[in-house]
């Protein structure tokens, strides 16, 4: 199992320095990490919350605003996922794939767990991999919006989950392939992933129980 994957497209990079792109991803990983959090206080505070593809869209432009020319925009071709077995869909079902997707966790909201909405997301995203660059922190992000939304809080602890997949990715990578199988028979079958962001809500709940004054 490769630890690591990522997109290849053609795309216009607006940052060749490898150093440079680095300092910028970090920068831009902190924006998208605040631009989740300002959408899960407002779902808090209205005590609404409905998954939206500019939602998606802002979310990915958080991530590669500065880096990427297709930043916020779908891919407008085709895309490879170097060290997975997936191949995605065409650019053209994208925008519509992205609708199918926050309909189902919008129609399933109100009777499914948080974890499961969480995981969905999770899978689906990458599973279009609408972006040229990105999908996989879109993804995170976008999964923990709608966990902590559909929970109502800003859940304390560190690591978070999206960091603790960044720790170890191969579990996350398992879990996407054993849905990606599923779907291959028309099941949505997420509960690898439900599994794993479960352990995870564990570990950072537990760290800011300790972080309390808790014991262990």
């Amino acid at each position: 199992m490769n630890e690591t994957r990522h997109s290849r497209a053609g795309q216009a990079e607006l940052i060749v320095d490898e150093t440079e792109r680095a300092v910028a991803e970090a920068r831009n990983g902190l924006k998208q990490y605040d631009y989740g959090l300002q959408v899960i206080q407002s779902a808090i505070e209205t005590g609404r919350f409905r998954l939206r593809p500019s939602l998606v869209l802002s979310l990915q432009r958080e991530a590669l605003a500065g880096i990427s020319a297709y930043a916020g925009n779908y891919r407008p071709a085709s895309v490879e996922i170097v060290g997975s077995d997936h191949a995605p869909v065409g650019a053209h079902q994208v925008p519509e794939l992205v609708e199918d997707m926050c309909e189902y966790v919008n129609g399933n909201w109100d009777n499914s767990s948080a974890i499961h909405l969480s995981a969905y997301v999770m899978w689906r995203l990458n599973w279009i991999h609408p972006f040229a660059d990105g999908n996989g922190r879109t993804s995170r992000i976008l999964s923990y919006v709608v966990l902590c939304a559909k929970i109502g809080s800003v859940l304390p602890g560190v690591p978070t989950i999206p960091e603790q997949i960044v720790e170890n990715r191969t579990p996350y990578f398992d879990a996407l392939d054993k849905a990606d199988a599923a779907w291959k028979s028309g099941i949505v079958d997420v509960s690898e992933m439900e599994a794993l962001l479960s352990g995870m809500l564990a570990t950072q709940l537990k760290n800011a129980y300790v972080s309390a004054g808790g014991v262990a």
